[in-house]
């Protein structure tokens, strides 16, 4: 699994025109499945977005949680996170998992992020067109894999 967290002054998205998910300050993370994936890379990956310090202390440090400061969560399923553009142009997501591993491993992540941060994660529509609008703050962006571990 690939995940892509950003730092959040505020995020949403919208499907259809509708807004169906909305956060305050707090962490967007872009999910990507592929196969071979499994249930402990989702668990791994959890329990790290919740630790990841990348929210500034009291003296400006990049010390804190978004549990430590009371942020949001908002997860989006991304494929494209999946992409190889190592032949021509045109990326391959042949590496992306179908609906019968993604959906089940995306729903998990999510259920144990909202664990480990004891707080609820709001979600995008799975395998839907959709909007995803953020104000990044910092920036602070991080690309964790779950195969690389590091």
């Amino acid at each position: 699994m690939r995940i892509v967290i950003q730092r959040v002054s505020e995020a949403s998205v919208t499907v259809g025109g509708e807004c169906i998910a909305s956060i305050g300050q707090g962490l967007l993370v872009l999910v990507g499945v592929e196969n071979g994936d499994t249930e402990q890379d989702a668990a791994w990956l959890a329990a790290k977005t919740a630790a990841l310090r990348i929210f500034d202390d009291e003296e400006g440090v990049m010390n804190r949680s978004v549990v430590d400061v009371d942020g949001e969560l908002l997860a989006v399923s991304q494929f494209t996170l999946t992409a190889s553009t190592r032949k021509g142009n045109r990326p391959s997501y042949i590496r992306a998992a179908g609906h019968g591993l993604a959906v089940p491993l995306y729903e998990r992540y999510c259920a144990l992020l909202a664990e480990a941060a004891g707080r609820p994660v709001l979600q995008g529509r799975f395998g839907a067109m959709m909007e995803v609008r953020l104000l990044n703050d910092g920036p602070v962006t991080i690309l964790i894999d779950s195969r690389l571990k590091e």
